[in-house]
């Protein structure tokens, strides 16, 4: 697994992780993002790749800032 896709794995658990303790469903968070509940999901389990405006969308939902999202440890070069 290469570096981006560690990023887009842990940027999904951290948008899972949030959800679960705010108690929102993808459901819930497709009503407040407009994002399809699907989508998210792919999101979550870090199958495909987030925008800015994904993040932002995604964080707004959350009640979150953006940068929550990235509150994980990596290493980059390995």
């Amino acid at each position: 697994m290469n570096f981006t896709e560690q990023v887009l794995q842990e940027i999904g658990k951290r948008i899972a992780e949030i959800r679960v303790k705010n108690k929102q469903t993808l459901d819930d968070i497709e009503f407040l993002s407009g994002i399809d509940s699907s989508d998210i999901h792919k999101y979550e389990q870090g199958k495909i790749n987030l925008t800015i405006r994904t993040l932002v969308k995604l964080s707004l939902a959350l009640k979150i800032h953006p940068r929550e999202l990235f509150d994980f440890d990596f290493k980059i070069g390995e």
